[in-house]
């Protein structure tokens, strides 16, 4: 009798089912999938003029998203335009500086649409909530790696959607104890197991948009000569929060009662699997075709979602599936696309704006030693995350202004480490992350709370570190 593939879809169950959207949009699924496709050609066909089509897809994307948005979502499209007007009224190229800053827009919502494929995949299938279910499952001498470990995996494959699995599993596994103070300290140390997890992979991993925005600012440091250092990053990132985890393990006055986990070790092979499937042909195609990191992922990622729906529903099945994703899932990330869209498009094009009022600052910054610069950028993310500016705006922003890295006496590859580093940090302390939002929400504390209180003290040890090792990396390169 022939055997099950671990990854196929097996009773799907409404648990395992993604979320529906209130409504079918087709025409801006349509329009998401055509801006995809342009910037995935952009990299893989550079003569096309596809990099033109995609920065033109953009205003069109955009009116369609907004149409439906309210508050403070539909505040960031005003502000883009605020600052486009800006722009105008200041003359000069303005055009360029637009059409950049659309170009931008359209690398993070087509680098987002790809990701989400694999995510929608993810989320149907069984191999992948077992494995989770075994990682929270874990006894606690072990269980803080595990998620960490395991936190890494899944955040390569379903980004923010890791957070969402393993926090949903990790918050059931502690219901189990019945015990107020265990469940507390259970439920907080996986919490933060899952979260540091989540973000030691931002400064390496292909598929996360610290990689992908940085390296398209810094083409001089190429994926192949960053992820060596940038796994040094997450090492600190992750190692730090294991081993102040293992320091001051909280005091109990009842010993917690021990739970066999579910399945085995086979139960991560499947996560293993998809990793490896998609982690060779990305690194190939980087290496022997010389096409950027972020161009490989656009074209495996889909595919590699594409051929897991196979698997799961037959070949009819994932077409449906496909048509489903582009028409009903797509625009149930109407907030996420239009924060992130925005960002870089506000970015870059105020970038421009603020050109002509700090240029007479670059000969001072030209002047601070080159590790002094690496050390405050370390800072720079993390401290304005905290006045609410999300990463892809701050760099965006920040970039265009400071002098080349030549000026500054360091090289592309310390500035891709500085960043990356600032990033992660961001993203463990900043309470306008989607990463302390969602840990917060599991958690039943405010954001606030998780990025100063639970992540405060970790932080600081951790800041550290990367400070030392942003500015030794940029000594030694």
């Amino acid at each position: 009798m022939a055997t099950r593939s671990p990854l196929r879809r097996t009773a799907p169950s409404n648990a395992d089912a993604p979320p529906v959207a209130a409504r079918a949009e087709p025409l801006l699924g349509a329009a998401l999938v055509a801006m995809t496709i342009f910037v995935t050609l952009k990299d893989w066909a550079p003569s096309s003029g596809a990099g033109l089509w995609a920065a033109w897809s953009v205003p069109p994307v955009m009116a369609l998203l907004a149409w439906r948005l309210r508050g403070r979502r539909l505040g960031f499209v005003v502000v883009a335009l605020a600052v486009t007007a800006a722009l105008r009224a200041q003359g000069g190229d303005w055009t360029a500086r637009v059409l950049a800053g659309l170009g931008s827009a359209a690398f993070i919502g087509g680098f987002f649409v790809a990701l989400a494929t694999l995510r929608s995949a993810a989320e149907t299938s069984p191999a992948i909530r077992a494995c989770g279910r075994y990682l929270a499952g874990q006894p606690p001498g072990r269980r803080y790696l595990a998620l960490t470990l395991g936190g890494q995996a899944f955040s390569v494959l379903l980004n923010y959607g890791s957070i969402a699995l393993l926090g949903s599993l990790s918050v059931a596994s502690s219901a189990r104890e019945s015990d107020p103070e265990i469940r507390f300290h259970r439920t907080r140390r996986m919490l933060l197991a899952i979260q540091r997890g989540f973000v030691s992979v931002l400064p390496w991993s292909p598929l996360s948009f610290s990689v992908a925005i940085t390296g398209a600012l810094l083409p001089a440091a190429p994926y192949k000569a960053t992820v060596l250092p940038a796994l040094v990053t997450g090492l600190i990132v992750a190692g730090t929060g294991w081993a102040m985890d293992q320091i001051f393990k909280p005091k109990l006055t009842h010993t917690p009662l021990r739970h066999t986990p579910e399945g085995g070790p086979g139960a991560v092979l499947p996560l293993l699997l998809l990793l490896a499937l998609l982690g060779v042909p990305v690194w190939l195609l980087h290496v022997v075709f010389e096409v950027r990191v972020v161009g490989a992922v656009l074209l495996v990622v889909p595919l590699l979602a594409l051929g897991w729906l196979v698997l799961q529903e037959g070949a009819r099945g994932a077409v449906g599936r496909a048509g489903h994703y582009a028409a009903r899932e797509l625009p149930r990330y109407r907030p996420e696309l239009t924060l992130l869209m925005m960002a870089g498009y506000i970015g870059t094009t105020g970038a421009g704006l603020l050109a002509p009022h700090v240029a007479e600052f670059a000969p001072l910054i030209e002047a601070l030693p080159g590790p002094l610069i690496l050390g405050l950028l370390v800072w720079f993310i993390p401290v304005t995350g905290q006045l609410g500016m999300n990463p892809i705006l701050s760099v965006t922003l920040l970039f265009p202004l400071l002098p080349a890295p030549e000026a500054m006496g360091v090289s592309p590859v310390a500035l891709f480490v500085a960043i990356t580093a600032g990033w992660a940090l961001s993203g463990i302390t900043s309470p306008f992350t989607a990463t302390t939002l969602l840990t917060g929400n599991f958690a039943g504390k405010s954001a606030l709370h998780i990025g100063l209180k639970w992540n405060g003290a970790y932080a600081l040890v951790t800041g550290t570190l990367l400070t030392l090792w942003a500015v030794g990396f940029g000594l030694w390169s």
